[in-house]
């Protein structure tokens, strides 16, 4: 830089001589003449110093294909950066949408059996099953010990209010009970997920079995919101009963898990009773026997010409299955036993 200015000065000087008319003799002129000299020197200077740096003797077109290169690629890496981020949110052929695998995340192709695709995102075909129906649905378990009979009346006086409300709006019922019957699932299974942390050992497969009952309650949960739309009240009630059954579960297991897993036995016999109900209002024709919708369909592997009937028929067989690995689990913590010390009942929801 410091070169390219005094080469600049001097020649600015050289110019000024030549073009002042007292010095017509100016080339032979002794300041002129040094001038020169030392811009020459300069230019040699520049020359050797270009020469290392690959721009002199052809190193001028070098230099000009880096710098092209240079800008090239820049303008590549502006483009990419830019199409990734229209990319990010672009919709594809059918109305899918599609989001940027930056991170190196896709979902991989999933088609039915028939070979239509896959179009939920919240469950996968292998988590879904056909309920055994078969189960039997007049089991209950009679209360003998004082724990016992402190679930089975808390459980019974809790039911009251919910009569009162939605009376035999059993779609309505059906929607607030799941609501309630996902949380035990989610609580016992986050509280036996730390304490196997905290106690480095294995939960016998219960973490999973509770989670998954949590999950499968949720499932019943959307279903029932595809077949029945809960108005503003409704939604406030939710929010309600669910922020204090949580906080209130929650101390009973951290307290009682044997308890707890008692309640929610009984909980479940109660579901078994309002589904039965159900479907009597269905049989009669109180409620009318609509299509079963699409999700339940994919879920329960329902046929495709299944009605609401058939979908309430897999969901009283879910709580049944709730209802036995409930009271269980409390029978082996009665036992004085450990929940890990039992093989967990996984495999079916």
């Amino acid at each position: 830089m410091n070169q390219l200015l005094a080469r600049s000065v001097i020649r600015g000087l050289i110019t000024a001589s030549n073009s002042s008319r007292q010095m017509s003799s100016s080339s032979s002129s002794p300041a002129v003449a040094a001038a020169t000299t030392i811009l020459r020197r300069f230019d040699e200077a520049a020359v050797v110093r270009d020469q290392s740096l690959g721009f002199g003797y052809g190193g001028g077109a070098r230099w000009g294909r880096m710098m092209s290169t240079a800008v090239e690629a820049a303008a590549e890496t502006r483009d990419q950066k830019a199409s990734g981020a229209v990319d990010e949110k672009k919709e594809k052929e059918g109305g899918e949408l599609m989001v940027s695998s930056y991170w190196g995340i896709s979902r991989p192709k999933i088609t039915r059996e028939d070979g239509t695709a896959w179009p939920w995102n919240c469950f996968m075909p292998w988590e879904t099953y056909r309920a055994d129906l078969s189960i039997d649905l007049s089991k209950h378990h009679v209360p003998k010990k004082f724990l016992d009979k402190v679930a089975y009346r808390t459980v019974k006086l809790l039911r009251i209010p919910t009569d009162i409300f939605f009376q035999r709006r059993y779609g309505c019922r059906a929607m607030m009970l799941e609501t309630v019957a996902a949380v035990p699932g989610m609580v016992g299974g986050m509280l036996l997920h730390l304490r196997s942390l905290r106690k480095f050992e294995h939960s016998g497969g219960w973490v999973k079995a509770l989670l998954e009952e949590a999950e499968n309650e949720r499932m019943h949960l959307m279903t029932m919101v595809e077949l029945v739309k809960p108005k503003w009240y409704e939604r406030l009630l939710v929010l309600t009963v669910q922020g204090v059954f949580f906080n209130a579960f929650f101390v009973l297991y951290m307290l009682s898990p044997k308890l707890a897993h008692r309640i929610v036995g009984y909980l479940e016999e109660e579901a078994i009773h309002s589904y039965t109900e159900y479907l009597k209002d269905i049989d009669s024709g109180a409620i009318e026997n609509i299509p079963a919708p699409a999700i339940a369909i994919d879920y329960w592997r329902l046929p495709k010409d299944a009605t609401l009937k058939d979908v309430i028929t897999v969901i009283r067989a879910d709580e049944a299955h709730h209802r036995d690995v409930n009271h269980f689990a409390s029978d082996v913590q009665f036992q004085g036993k450990e929940l890990k010390e039992a093989a967990a009942p996984l495999g079916y929801h």
